[in-house]
């Protein structure tokens, strides 16, 4: 359903209507063009964050979610007293 010269994998304003039609939404018939291009935008980008390689980058709840200014030194020690 894609337009002549388009990349086959975006969609076009009728695609993106057929999209809207079938989840049940409200389609504005004159803003598809946009709604259109804007799902193809994050269909990108989010294409582009699944290629990247993050080796041994532990996953995000390994993580403490604090500013380090708000981390005290004794926090940071051991049991035994060192850091």
């Amino acid at each position: 359903m894609s337009a002549a010269g388009a990349d086959p994998e975006e969609d076009t304003p009728e695609d993106t209507a057929k999209w809207a039609l079938r989840a049940g939404l409200p389609a504005p018939i004159d803003g598809l063009d946009e709604v259109a291009k804007t799902a193809n935008h994050i269909r990108r980008v989010v294409g582009l964050l699944r290629e990247l390689d993050f080796g041994e980058t532990a996953p995000a709840f390994a993580y403490r979610a604090v500013s380090p200014a708000a981390v005290s030194p004794a926090a940071e020690e051991g049991p035994d007293g060192t850091a």
